[in-house]
């Protein structure tokens, strides 16, 4: 069983949870998560299994989509719901007008401290350790971008907002830095993540519905090939010969391949199909050309003269080829 599962976290499980009960209900031994979601928070978990899980990397580039719900007011050590209280403020002043000033501020690229309850390694450990044993470690801002940043109500202390991020950004971090912006201090009360990269949460599997379908024997309709995850990269197919070679880690060339991409950059990932339609590897492209193949692809012999793909190590191989 190679490819992904979109699966509906729930709160109060962490997301090795998640792969720890479906490898038992799966009886499949490599499986794993892309995008690690806090124990409190719920949502879109996309699950690899087989082959697909050496993709993973590919997944956890993609965007974020989230709803949120941010509690004035109020600080704690972890950013959440779940850490020790350490300020209280109060929030008379803070209206609505002034939390969408605050969101709006946000938007675009920003820096972010992580947050110390993190999984973030700094010299070898990750922060959470330190946090627990109760040490401080000096972190450095990284960059990140939030695409979409809009309030969705106000209601007492409690804002609820959705937000579209980049790869990397904590919501919990950025409630905590709206809170000081607005001087009121805040946390993340509530967090649902309802996109990540191609995975929709109105497309997800719980937990029981996954279980209930794996002992119906119907778990299989419900895996997405790496060739419906992967959709928005460029792709190309390739001669028997081609496959064969590619497979064994020859780099190919011209007259390897059937049909080539339109437009691509030097190392730059793509999907290989074999004659049959199958999705067979994840390759590297050698050479980047700006749009110099034609309507179908194909390009002159002579136009490259060099290797164009080798496999990559993030082969997908999910058929022989």
């Amino acid at each position: 069983m190679d490819g992904f599962l979109n699966i509906h976290k729930p709160a109060g499980w962490t997301s090795h949870d998640v792969v720890a009960r479906l490898r038992s209900v799966l009886k499949i031994k490599k499986i794993g998560h892309t995008g690690t979601l806090d124990p409190a928070a719920t949502g879109v978990l996309p699950i690899c299994l087989g082959k697909a899980t050496k993709l993973a990397r590919f997944l956890t580039e993609t965007d974020k989509e989230y709803d949120a719900v941010m509690r004035l007011g109020e600080t704690t050590d972890t950013q959440d719901a779940t850490g020790k209280v350490l300020s209280r403020r109060p929030t008379d002043g803070v209206t609505e007008d002034r939390v969408r000033e605050a969101l709006a501020s946000f938007r675009g690229e920003i820096r972010q401290i992580p947050p110390m309850y993190s999984a973030v390694k700094i010299a070898g450990q990750p922060l959470y350790k330190a946090a627990r044993a109760g040490r401080e470690v000096e972190r450095l801002p990284r960059t990140v971008v939030i695409h979409r940043l809009e309030m969705r109500g106000m209601e007492g202390r409690d804002v609820a907002f959705s937000v579209v991020c980049s790869k990397g950004t904590y919501i919990r971090t950025l409630c905590a830095d709206i809170g000081e912006r607005l001087g009121s201090g805040a946390h993340l009360f509530r967090l649902e993540r309802t996109r990540s990269g191609p995975f929709r949460i109105e497309d997800a599997l719980t937990v029981s519905e996954a279980e209930a379908a794996a002992g119906e024997g119907r778990i299989r309709e419900r895996v997405l090939t790496a060739g419906e995850v992967l959709r928005d990269f460029p792709s190309m197919s390739v001669t028997r010969d081609g496959a064969r070679l590619l497979m064994h880690g020859t780099p190919i060339g011209l007259r390897g391949v059937g049909r080539l991409p339109k437009e691509i950059k030097t190392g730059q990932p793509v999907l290989v199909y074999n004659t049959s339609g199958v999705l067979i590897a994840l390759a590297e492209a050698l050479v980047g050309w700006p749009g110099t193949a034609g309507p179908e692809g194909d390009l002159k012999e002579g136009d490259l003269k060099t290797d164009l793909f080798k496999l990559g190590k993030w082969l997908v191989s999910v058929e022989d080829p």
